[in-house]
């Protein structure tokens, strides 16, 4: 989503630089995806830490006192 709102922004963005007409409002939504990518490109390395984080505290908590 990150990639398809990245190229949106970038057509909606040349004609401004190249003086033609500007493209449609529904260009200019589809801008919003690159921040939706974002958001959950964020949210799955948010899931990430927490699930490696849970496993090294089960993992802790599993060995015996003695052999840590």
């Amino acid at each position: 989503m990150f990639i398809l709102g990245a190229v949106a922004t970038l057509a909606t963005m040349a004609p401004l630089f190249l003086h033609t007409e500007p493209l449609p409002s529904y260009a200019w939504a589809m801008c919003m995806l690159m921040g939706v990518g974002f958001a959950i490109s964020a949210a799955g390395v948010l899931r990430s830490a927490g699930a490696q984080r849970r496993a090294a505290r089960t993992a802790t908590t599993a060995t015996p006192p003695s052999e840590r």
